[in-house]
Order: structure tokens, then sequence, then C-alpha cells
């Protein structure tokens, strides 16, 4: 079966199922797996390594021959000449984040890319558009890692936006299988976004401590961290750590704490940094292969629109 809208039509893709740009995470051998499966994968720029990034998407291109897109989180971009190292990876797909979309949209466009700002509130969407993106992805507070202290979830935030703009929109934020899907369709979205779901998956590269603390969770084990500054503020699962943090996060906010990211990450020390996660970690039971969470997504989706349809529909 195949999904067609605007999403699918843009990207290329068979399904409107993006992966979300993890930084370290949204590598090659998660991002080749969602693009394979239909989906489309994305490779992060987050972690500023951009040699290891370079190196990812030539991975990239022996493991697929399907489209795959590339993330420039400004906030984090510490090469000045980002535009032309995306540009020259030969990608033609690009979601930007983390600042202001004027930045680099016109750029990217004048590059030939296809770009969506991933925004947290109406007036960043209008921005936005403004700026001159081909898209949105608009992303609920619900969601994992790093938010707007301002937080706005995807049921308020999603049909707000999808009323104001014409753009296609993607939705991020509690999106985890296809009866979520289904209701951002309902609320105007024609694609989602994943991220928790993807970092679970058995190709993602964390440690399996972190995936089997996301197996583990209830809804209510994620905290919002440093709402009120300094840095960025972003959602988590609870630990010792962090419920410490959600209560007192120092004078320099939570950001040094992921100094020692690669000893949670990849090391599994579920203490020693800060575990990105969603709410729903709570609805998540088991690791799954990629393929497998993408078809189940699709026929879930299908299955739902289906009994809706004969449920509600009237003759």
């Amino acid at each position: 079966m195949t999904i067609k809208t605007r999403i699918t039509d843009l990207l290329g893709v068979q399904y409107p199922i993006v992966q979300a740009p993890m930084g370290w995470i949204a590598r090659s051998a998660l991002a080749s797996a969602v693009s394979n499966a239909g989906g489309l994968g994305i490779i992060e720029t987050s972690s500023g390594e951009l040699d290891a990034v370079r190196e990812e998407i030539r991975k990239m291109r022996e493991l697929t021959d399907k489209p795959f897109g590339v993330n420039i989180a400004q906030a984090y971009v510490r090469d000045g000449d980002i535009v032309s190292f995306v540009a020259d990876q030969g990608v033609k797909f690009v979601t930007t984040s983390a600042g202001d979309p004027n930045r680099y949209c016109s750029q990217l466009k004048e590059a030939g890319l296809t770009v969506f700002h991933v925004v947290p509130s109406l007036s960043a969407a209008i921005k936005a558009i403004e700026a001159g993106v081909d898209g949105l992805v608009v992303e609920g507070a619900e969601g994992g890692g790093f938010k707007n202290a301002r937080d706005v979830n995807t049921m308020v935030l999603l049909p707000l936006v999808c009323s104001k703009v014409n753009v296609p929109v993607i939705a991020a934020g509690g999106m985890v299988d296809g009866r979520s899907m289904a209701a951002a369709f309902a609320l105007g979205a024609e694609g989602i976004q994943m991220g928790t779901r993807m970092v679970s998956a058995a190709e993602s590269p964390v440690h399996q401590n972190w995936k089997d603390a996301i197996v583990a969770a209830k809804e209510t084990d994620t905290v919002f961290l440093n709402r009120f500054g300094p840095g960025p503020a972003c959602r988590a699962l609870r630990t010792e750590k962090t419920t410490r943090l959600e209560k007192d996060p120092g004078e320099n906010g939570v950001s040094p704490e992921f100094r020692n990211a690669m000893a949670l990450y990849f090391g599994g020390d579920m203490e020693a940094s800060i575990a990105l996660s969603g709410q729903v970690a709570g609805r998540i039971e088991s690791v799954k292969p990629v393929s497998q969470i993408i078809s189940e997504v699709v026929a879930e989706f299908d299955e739902v629109m289906a009994q809706m349809s004969a449920k509600y529909a009237r003759v």
C-alpha cells in the first residue's frame, strides 16, 4: 500500500513517515533502515561532527537507494558554510530547526533543496512561511528532545497551525503508531515524524539500557526540564538525575549534563547524562526492527481510517 500526500510527493517516499534527527543517533544504520522501509531517514548535524556526518551520508548511499534527508539544527551549527556542506552531499531534502528560519532558507532553496522548518508555535510557523519554506514540522511539547519553554501539546498546536497555513505539515510529538498517525491526519497533517519510537528501534545505535528504559517507562515517566532556563528546555526520561534537575536545574541549566552524553548514549549509564524522550515512551512495549515498526504503523493507520469511515460515515 502507498499513502499519497503532498509530503510523499515532495519527498519521493512511499509513506509520509519521517525519522527525527536525533544527535549522534540519526546516522546511517537507523536512517537507512527507515528509508528502506518506505519512510524518510534523516541524518543529523547537531552533533557538530561534520566529518563523521559526511561519512554517514556516504554510508547511506551504500545502504539504500531510497530518498533521505539532512537536518540543520541551527543552534548547534559550528560551520559557517553549513549550507554548502549539505548541498555538496547531494541530498534534496533538509529540515531546519532550533533557530530563525530566515538564517538558511533562501540559501538552501537557491541550492535546489526542499526545506521544512520545525516549529513549536503558530507565530514560529507564520515566520517560517514568510521565510519561504516548503513545509513545516509542527512539534508538540509531549515530544522528546529540546523544546520551547512555552510548551503547547500537539492536540492544540497541530490543528491551530494547519488552520492558518497552506503548506504541507508533518506532525511531531506523540507520534508512535497508526492510531496517532490517523489522529494527526484528522488534525490537518499530511505526514508524521517519530523520534522516541525510533530511538527504541533495533537498528538504533544507542545502548540497550536506554531502549529498555523506554520500554519500561510509564506514560508519566518523562520530565520537562529547564523551563525557566538558562538554555533550552527539554523533555527526557525520568531518572534519579533528571528528577533532581526537574526541581533544581542549577545556575547553568541542564546543558552541562550533556558533556557526558556518550556515557549514556553508548555506554548505557542512565545517570551519566540526560536521555531525551517523549511521552510516547509510555506506549512503547518492545524493541522492534524499523521495517516492522513502519509496516505496523501503516497497517494500523489504514485499519483505523477504514473503521472510522465505516463507523461514522452517514449515507
